[in-house]
């Protein structure tokens, strides 16, 4: 059965393919089109059809969109309501219901030989939920989805069993967890729908000293559900101003030397306290769950699924023995579950997903052609390994480039930058080369033989950066780069399935003692992660790196800025 899976309404427009219940493909809109979050202006802030990564699943499978079996829509009109009756500030959602009921008629359009008639949809909802619970290495498993919003509703809560869901909760809108971060989000003065992350590293900065208050505003219900609407957050923090915590001032006020010795300001107590508020509702959620089905295994989805923070306290305060998170948690991640929901639907086992590492990818003959074609200079040499932990031991950034892209937002291992983590200085010199807030962490890639004996409090293997763990006090002192204020770090731990970085890390750590890397995704500010081999030598050529590593090949900035002809690979 072959399956495409679209994702193509609120943000992060993706495609994914799925044949006879293996994941062929995945990737986000804008890796191709170069707009992050597939965001445009109000009102079409996100309603991006993904039409190069739908026609770029169907070349990879080697498939005619006349071949599809389905094609899954992550998005169900008719279980829709209007804005207004469910109590949301939304002026265009008349408009977005619309394109939805007319998104089979635009599919069609956009893979000429497809019928409308094969466009199927999938409550929102239960496409996130499937992306979790059908992509685990679990056949039977509870799931949650929680996340901003759906046609009605933000929350479900259920159990797979050989394919099949049953749904054993769900929550209506207006009442959103999701909603609330996207409205302090707002609140803080960053971009709604895009950077709640920020907030999650905000909290860290803060003191949760609003948190009896907040106990009143959002709380779990006995039917498995919860009650939070956003309130009035001034009543705690005036609004800030967009941009404001990227100023210098602010990230000095937020910084743990802090000479004042002051409380951190009302903003990140603030956001502290959401983000402890959060973790607690979540926990209830995940017992109330537990209590229902007794599964060992939980699996989750949903944009809330990507504060690994929260994840990490589900972790440990659960009933639940494993947590496993879906690495593209957010909406992205739908267009995946969609397909995964209607292959298991028609019987088809589903397998487990074994990677991230579902999006474009280029030979190793082909990117050295890339490199020639910009008549940049490159070598390949025998021990690639080695040669790029001299870099990163002598306090070099390399900006790292390998197989298959990541499908979801976060770096692991195939576009990252990659430094060396025993400087305190790397974090403000690797925000400046991104351009973003000096308050946000970077994290680790660890070698997996080694995680244990440095980071405590989270699951290992930890393959996807989606947990936090605690760093261990002998430790804090020699990574202080991806040790965060309060000693947490989201760390990735590497094994053999990623051969080249796992045998870098280990000449790095031959070299420094430490089995440890920066790892940070290999974008700038604004723009989406690193995905072809023009957007590399792009990142390259304009920000301060000092190495390029195009899957063998290096490229010194040293050897590109001294002239010279065309360019030729050299062996050794």
């Amino acid at each position: 059965m072959r399956v495409l899976g679209v994702n193509a309404l609120f943000h992060d427009p993706s495609a994914a393919l799925v044949v006879d219940g293996r994941v062929v493909a995945a990737a986000e809109e804008e890796r191709f089109s170069r707009r992050k979050h597939g965001k445009r202006p109000v009102p079409f802030a996100a309603w991006e059809l993904p039409e190069q990564a739908m026609r770029w699943c169907l070349e990879v499978g080697g498939l005619e969109p006349g071949d599809l079996d389905a094609v899954a829509y992550s998005f169900d009109p008719a279980l829709a309501k209007p804005a207004e009756e469910m109590g949301l500030p939304d002026p265009w959602d008349w408009l977005r219901r619309q394109y939805a009921e007319r998104a089979p008629q635009f599919i069609a359009t956009a893979l000429p030989g497809l019928s409308p008639a094969a466009v199927r949809f999938v409550p929102h909802e239960v496409a996130h939920a499937a992306s979790a619970a059908l992509a685990s290495p679990f056949g039977t498993c509870s799931v949650m989805s929680l996340d901003g919003r759906g046609e009605r509703s933000s929350h479900l809560a259920g159990r797979y069993v050989d394919g099949r869901l049953e749904v054993l909760a769900s929550q209506e809108l207006p009442h959103s967890l999701g909603l609330i971060y996207e409205s302090l989000t707002e609140h803080l003065g960053f971009l709604r729908s895009s950077d709640e992350y920020k907030v999650m590293a905000l909290a860290s900065y803060g003191e949760p000293r609003f948190l009896e208050e907040l106990r009143e505003v959002f709380y779990a219900t006995p039917d498995g559900g919860f009650v939070a609407e956003a309130p009035d957050w001034t009543r705690w923090a005036p609004r800030a101003t967009p941009g404001a915590l990227q100023d210098p001032a602010m990230a000095d006020a937020l910084a743990p030397d802090d000479a004042h010795g002051g409380l951190p300001p009302a903003h990140a107590d603030l956001a502290a306290s959401v983000q402890a508020r959060l973790e607690e509702v979540l926990v209830d959620l995940a017992t109330w769950l537990h209590e229902r089905t007794g599964d060992t295994a939980l699996t989750l989805a949903g944009g809330t699924a990507l504060n690994c923070v929260a994840n990490s306290r589900i972790w440990r305060d659960s009933p639940f023995d494993e947590v496993w998170v879906q690495p593209a948690a957010g909406d992205s991640g739908t267009a995946l579950g969609a397909a995964l929901q209607l292959t298991a639907e028609a019987g088809v086992p589903v397998e487990p997903m074994g990677s991230a590492a579902l999006g474009r990818e280029w030979s190793d003959d082909e990117l050295a052609a890339w490199l020639r074609q910009a008549r940049v200079p490159f070598t390949t040499p025998d021990d690639l390994p080695g040669a790029v932990a001299d870099v990163l031991a002598a306090d070099g950034v390399v900006a790292w480039f390998q197989g298959r892209a990541e499908f979801g937002p976060r770096a692991l291992g195939q576009r990252s930058l990659l430094a060396h983590p025993g400087h305190a200085h790397n974090v403000r010199r690797l925000n400046d080369v991104k351009g973003r807030e000096q308050f946000r962490p970077v994290a680790p890639m660890v070698l997996l033989e080694d995680a244990p004996e440095i980071f405590s409090g989270g699951p290992i293997p930890s393959p996807y950066m989606l947990f936090v763990h605690e760093v261990a006090p002998a430790w804090r002192e020699r990574i202080p780069t991806v040790t965060h204020v309060d000693h947490t770090a989201r760390i990735q731990t590497v094994d053999d399935s990623q051969p080249r970085l796992q045998a870098t890390i280990r000449a790095f750590r031959d070299r420094t003692g430490l089995p440890v890397v920066v790892n940070t995704s290999l974008n700038t500010a604004g723009r989406p992660m690193v995905d072809d081999p023009r957007d590399a030598l792009e990142l390259f050529g304009s920000a301060p790196v000092d190495l390029l590593v195009l899957g063998p090949h290096l490229v010194h900035r040293g050897a590109l800025f001294a002239g010279g002809g065309a360019a030729a690979g050299v062996a050794g």
